[in-house]
């Protein structure tokens, strides 16, 4: 059974006026006098966020709880000084970001001036083991089609600087600010993946190679694919659908590659329309499919994802869960439709932020 592991970023906000709050070093201070956190938790680029990564889990139900017990004792360490976390991808309340202290952080600062200042985004990234970097580039290769539904499965963005813009994930156009983020062409081999990252940093426009941000990458840390797409979710239950499904398409994804099958080859402007299409719309309206490029209904190109995964989804006997929390969301049960329901109904992007704080810890 492959391993997954997931990193989360969380928003830090006022527990009464739901503003996001500058408290990253002070939350992490009181992190490093508890033996359990000190490896869970570290800052991230700005100091109004707080990120924590799982261990590498098997089994769903394991992850699940990790999860949770990660986000209650992230608000537990918050709430010791008077603030909260929220699994918000974007802030719904106008906020001015200030970028956390650090020579790579500063590097960034000055190098892409304010792209860097508007990055206050939170995202959910997905660790999937791989036997080699041979199999995790087959698998990038392979994975590239299906990303973009992940990205309508997670859209948990709707609001930025106090306005409602229009679309599910925001957070995934913030991103793609970034030179190096995105879909990428088959690279067919780890050499020339390798060889591509490195004519990368060689050009100076990025510091080093963890400044790749393609979509699906090899970690330089851990033997992993790294799905990058997704927003943070709001519920857990959502994050541990994203990483199920990641695994499904990584194990689905390695098959192929071991039977010979080629990679579908869709071009980079495609999958970026493909990703757009996700960005703006979620579940709400149509997605482009995987396999045709061409708009279908949501809940077709759900359906057809899980149709994709169903053989790996079996064998890991998570197949029944994922059509349930899929179902779910559908229903409008996704984060930025919870968002836009929360603000229709109390007409405040204030009780919007104070009640998914409630959500993140359900």
């Amino acid at each position: 059974m492959r391993t997954v592991g997931v990193e989360e970023e969380l928003l830090l906000v006022d527990p009464e006026t739901g503003e996001p709050q500058a408290l990253s070093a002070a939350v992490l201070a009181r992190v490093s006098q508890d033996d359990t956190d000190k490896e869970v938790f570290e800052k991230e680029l700005h100091n109004q966020m707080l990120e924590f990564a799982t261990h590498p889990q098997s089994g769903m139900e394991e992850l699940r709880a990790e999860i949770v017990r990660c986000r209650k004792e992230a608000a537990r360490h918050a709430g010791e000084i008077g603030s909260a976390v929220a699994a918000l991808a974007t802030s719904p309340l106008p906020v001015s970001p200030s970028v956390a202290a650090g020579r790579r952080y500063e590097w960034m600062a000055r190098q892409y001036g304010i792209a860097t200042q508007e990055q206050l985004v939170m995202g959910c990234h997905v660790h999937v083991s791989v036997e080699s970097d041979d199999e995790g580039v087959a698998v990038i290769d392979r994975i590239q089609p299906w990303l973009s539904v992940l990205s309508a499965l997670s859209a948990n963005s709707p609001f930025w600087q106090g306005k409602d813009t229009l679309y599910s994930s925001y957070r995934s156009r913030v991103w793609q600010r970034w030179p190096s983020a995105g879909a990428t062409e088959p690279f067919r081999s780890a050499e020339r993946y390798h060889r591509r990252v490195a004519d990368m940093v060689s050009t100076g426009v990025i510091l080093d190679e963890g400044m790749i941000y393609f979509d699906a990458r090899l970690s330089r840390n851990y033997p992993t694919v790294e799905i990058r797409v997704s927003d943070v979710c709001l519920r857990a239950d959502t994050a541990v659908l994203i990483a199920t499904l990641a695994r499904g398409l990584v194990e689905t994804a390695a098959r192929e590659w071991r039977e010979g099958v080629e990679p579908a080859g869709h071009s980079v402007s495609l999958l970026r329309l493909a990703s757009w299409r996700a960005a703006r719309s979620g579940l709400t309206e149509e997605l482009l499919h995987p396999a045709t490029m061409r708009r279908m209904p949501a809940e077709t190109v759900v359906r057809a994802l899980l149709e994709h995964v169903e053989d790996a989804l079996v064998d890991s006997g998570d197949l029944d869960r994922a059509r349930e929390t899929c179902a779910e969301l559908l229903r409008g049960g996704s984060g930025d439709q919870v968002q836009r329901e929360l603000m229709e109904r109390t007409g405040s992007l204030r009780e919007v932020v104070t009640e998914c704080v409630r959500h993140t810890q359900a």
